[in-house]
């Protein structure tokens, strides 16, 4: 790690304390969001969702591109661009970024709000920049000068690597980030830059985006794309991000789920304030409203119930970030109740020291302490039956009788004195306070 890794892991350590939870727009809108579905999905969170601690409002991929109709890009189409070869929101999809404005009048109602306002980016220069070779501010080098033309996203069109080692490429990474602070952004998505493939090459750039962020003035909370990022360099990522994926996209299909719990048994013991792996959206509620991705389109999610409640207890017992992927405005009472359940939160947000605790094929157990002397225990059927899952409380370091608490039910299970055993329906999870 270098030296300027390690004074830069002082500064974003300090703020995303917990794990962040908001609304992100890829799953139900792919690239296509616009600005009156950011403001509605930002109205509903304001009034159903911030009391709970949801408070991240983030537009996906492609906002600069006014053709943008799914989760299918358009390959080598004009985007919008300023003259320091910076993109723009498309004013056609966000109209008060017209004249110059960006996202300024779109952060500013977030805001008012009480919330926080985040954006997608692709790594790299845009590919139309570096082929007109236009200006770069704060440098007297071009966009051609510090292209990495090489370096090519696999699914996208839109950019061009940056070569960190090239003259002006510091630069025209301040530039960008100091007009994301100016817009008043919060949260940052930075794509096709953390999976294990090519993180080594991509790391260069991952540094100058971290100095970028120091210097703006504003903390922005950094969030690196798609994974699996390595879990090898983990002290890399600890001290570069606030966020990492550890998975490729995450969509409603059990498979996916099941994977999880082997990528949480190897992240869980990097879990600490300021650094967040991440297992990706929560493709609840309705999704795909013009996304194909995940192998469907509009559609409810298709994970059952008892899935829906795995995943929201892995992410929240782990403490993954929670970035839910549905038009929130189409919640039903069930969607919206494992959103708002303040005790589930409440270990989300507030807990520590999780980890696995034992998994006997497909019976699986975690646990998580908190400051209060509370001690969470998740218990979780990933098998393709109904089955007993337990565990003791000696398992849990516990050697005193607890009572408990079921938190999806918000029922007393009364004293234990010995274990915790259960029936468990397939694919469910039960997630219990001993107190």
């Amino acid at each position: 790690m270098s030296n300027g890794s390690q004074l830069n892991n002082k500064n974003h350590r300090t703020f995303a304390q917990t794990p962040p939870m908001g609304w992100n727009s890829w799953d139900c809108y792919g690239a296509a969001v616009k600005e009156e579905e950011v403001r509605a999905n930002a109205d509903y969170m304001a009034q159903h969702l911030k009391e709970y601690g949801w408070d991240y409002v983030v537009v996906d991929i492609q906002w600069y591109e006014p053709g943008a109709n799914s989760s299918l890009y358009r390959p080598f189409v004009p985007l919008e661009m300023d003259e320091y070869s910076r993109l723009m929101p498309a004013a056609n999809r966000f109209p008060s970024a017209a004249n110059g404005n960006g996202f300024k009048e779109l952060a500013k109602y977030v805001h008012d709000l009480g919330l926080k306002f985040g954006i997608h980016i692709m790594r790299g220069i845009p590919r139309q920049a570096v082929h007109a070779n236009t200006a770069l501010l704060g440098t007297n080098v071009r966009a051609r000068d510090i292209a990495h033309p090489n370096s090519i996203c696999p699914w996208n069109t839109d950019m061009y690597g940056v070569d960190a080692s090239k003259e002006g490429a510091q630069e025209y990474y301040d530039s960008l980030f100091q007009m994301y602070a100016e817009w008043g952004v919060d949260f940052i998505k930075v794509d096709d830059i953390a999976a294990s493939r090519l993180y080594h090459v991509h790391l260069p750039e991952i540094e100058l985006i971290r100095k970028a962020i120091d210097k703006c003035g504003r903390d922005i909370v950094l969030s690196l794309s798609p994974g699996p990022a390595p879990v090898e360099h983990a002290e890399e990522l600890k001290a570069n991000a606030n966020m990492w994926r550890m998975t490729d996209d995450f969509w409603d299909k059990w498979e996916l789920l099941h994977d999880m719990f082997d990528r949480c048994e190897r992240w869980y013991s990097h879990v600490q304030p300021g650094n967040w792996p991440d297992c990706d959206m929560l493709p609840l509620g309705h999704i795909g409203i013009r996304s194909v991705d995940g192998g469907g389109s509009d559609r409810w999610t298709r994970f059952t119930k008892d899935e829906q409640v795995t995943m929201m207890t892995l992410w929240s017992i782990f403490r993954s970030p929670l970035m839910f992927g549905g038009e929130l405005r189409d919640n039903d009472e069930w969607t919206l109740s494992l959103l708002t359940n303040a005790e589930v939160l409440s270990m989300h947000q507030n807990s520590h020291s999780a980890k696995l605790v034992s998994r006997q094929d497909d019976k699986i157990v975690w646990m998580a302490n908190d400051d209060n002397g509370n001690t969470y225990v998740a218990l979780f059927n990933a098998s393709e039956e109904e089955t007993s899952v337990s565990v003791t409380l000696d398992e849990l370091g516990l050697t005193s009788a607890m009572n408990a608490r079921d938190l999806w039910k918000g029922e007393e299970v009364g004293l234990i004195n010995d274990k915790i055993e259960q029936t468990i329906p397939v694919h469910g999870a039960m997630l219990f306070k001993l107190y």
